[in-house]
Formats: structure tokens, C-alpha cells, sequence
């Protein structure tokens, strides 16, 4: 009896033994993924840092300075040598995205069913392409923006004034525009979590515009927490929620009504493939 019980419980343990082998190969290969690009990004950093002050010398001209004497500055000895590593890591998280996104799917691809797979594949190429569009908002328009308005207040005048000048710190800057990109890619995701939510049958096109007044409360309290104290990336932050909520009101009415095509259609099929009297 107790052999019975013992190999019952040998082989209820096998497929969680197989699952926790599978789940550990996949965190390899992500891992090993992320480490490749983190070394690439990281021999790379101090060229993708300069690619990431140009924003700074687009601001420094817009508000009527030398772009050519854009200055930051590191007050610790080991402060650019650890902003280089967090930019080596900010940079491979978003290199290695594909390959840990890919090695999620594999993982959970076997639990579902074959329309559930195909569902799937449009959402994990969507978010990558949302995501870098919201980056390039951001290093396109946004950065230039928000530095723009904190040169504004530089006090720079004749020799009998105080000069007051803007010199970011290397640590400073990076970490803003990286709470920039991850901010607004984040957002940008919105139209594919709420889509793929209504897929499921936890949200519908209703319940979405029925909360429309609160979501744009929330849009701007998440701005307000997530972006530097001013008013530009503020509402530049609240204004593209907003309208990607609208977008995914939108989204989830179209599943809604691909949803009930495949309904009426089914229901078709099974009425003509009922024997008649």
C-alpha cells in the first residue's frame, strides 16, 4: 500500500520536476541573453551616454546657447564609472528584450492552445515596437522639452549679476531621461495589456469608458509621480495616457466584436451540422 503511494506521488512530482528544468533553461538563456548585452552596452558606454546628451544640446540651442559648451560634471570619483554601469544595464535590458520575451513565450507555449498561441504573437511583437516608440518620444521631444525648461532658468547677465548655471551631474541626467523612457514605453504598453485583458473577459469596451473620468484623474497622478517636478513632462506624460486609453476603449471594442464574429459563426456551423427532421 505504501509502494502504491510512493509511486503515485513519484509520478504526480515528474511533470513539476520537468517544469522546474524547463523554467530553469529558460532563465539561463535569458540571463545569458541580458549578460551578452550588458557587456555590449557596457565597452559601448561612454558613446551611448553622448548619444544621450544630444537631446541636452538640442535644449541648449533652443534656448539660445553654445550646444558646443554643454558641460556635466561628476563630483565623485566612482560616480561615471557606476552611471556607466546602470546605462549598461538600462541598455541591455532593452537588447535582451526580445530574446527574455521570447524565452517566456517557450515557456508558457505549451500550455496553451494553438488559437491562444496565434492570439499571443501579435501582443509580444506590439510591445517592443510600442515601447520604442514611446523612447523616441522621449528622446525626440520630451528630453529636449524638459531640459529646455530648466535652462530657462539659468541667471546668466552682466558681470554685476549672480550667474546661475545649469550643470547637470552625469548620474543626475541619466537617471532622468531613463525615468523618461521607462515611464512613457510603460505607458505605451497600455493599448496591449488592456486588449489582451479584454481577450480574456476581464474587461470590456463598456467598462473602460465608463471609468474614463477616473483614468484621466490617474493619468495625471501617475505623471505627477513618475515624471521630474514640472509642468512639460507632467502633461506630456498625461496627455499620450490618455489618448492610449481611448486607444484601448477602441482595442477592446474591436476584440469584443471579433469575439462575437466567431460566436455567430460557431453557432452556425453547429446548427448545419445538426440532422434535420
Amino acid at each position: 500500500m505504501n509502494a502504491e503511494r510512493d509511486d503515485d506521488i513519484d509520478q504526480s512530482s515528474a511533470p513539476l520536476i520537468d517544469h522546474l528544468i524547463e523554467l530553469r533553461s529558460r532563465l539561463m538563456w535569458a540571463l545569458a541573453g541580458f549578460f551578452v548585452a550588458f557587456l555590449v552596452c557596457f565597452f559601448f558606454a561612454k558613446q551611448i551616454f553622448n548619444l544621450l546628451v544630444i537631446p541636452f544640446q538640442w535644449a541648449t540651442q533652443w534656448a539660445g546657447l553654445d550646444a558646443d559648451k554643454v558641460d556635466l560634471i561628476y563630483t565623485a570619483p566612482q560616480e561615471f564609472f557606476f552611471t556607466q554601469i546602470k546605462l549598461a544595464m538600462f541598455g541591455g535590458l532593452v537588447l535582451a528584450f526580445p530574446v527574455i520575451a521570447m524565452q517566456v513565450y517557450k515557456f508558457v507555449a505549451p500550455g496553451l492552445y494553438r488559437n491562444e498561441r496565434r492570439a499571443f504573437m501579435p501582443f509580444l511583437i506590439a510591445s517592443p515596437i510600442l515601447f520604442l516608440i514611446g523612447a523616441a518620444l522621449v528622446y525626440f521631444f520630451f528630453t529636449p522639452m524638459v531640459m529646455w525648461f530648466f535652462l530657462s532658468m539659468q541667471q546668466v547677465g552682466p558681470d554685476n549679476t549672480v550667474q546661475i548655471s545649469l550643470l547637470p551631474k552625469v548620474s543626475e541626467y541619466l537617471g532622468l531621461i531613463m525615468t523618461l523612457i521607462l515611464s512613457f514605453g510603460l505607458v505605451f504598453q497600455l493599448p496591449v495589456v488592456t486588449t489582451l485583458m479584454a481577450r480574456v473577459g476581464l474587461l470590456t469596451s463598456t467598462g473602460l469608458a465608463d471609468k474614463r473620468k477616473y483614468a484621466i484623474v490617474a493619468a495625471f497622478v501617475a505623471a505627477a509621480i513618475l515624471t521630474p517636478p514640472d509642468p512639460v513632462s507632467q502633461i506630456g506624460l498625461a496627455l499620450p495616457t490618455i489618448l492610449l486609453y481611448e486607444i484601448a476603449i477602441w482595442a477592446a471594442r474591436m476584440v469584443e466584436r471579433q469575439r462575437e464574429k466567431e460566436k455567430t459563426a460557431q453557432d452556425e456551423t453547429d446548427e448545419a451540422d445538426q440532422p434535420t427532421a
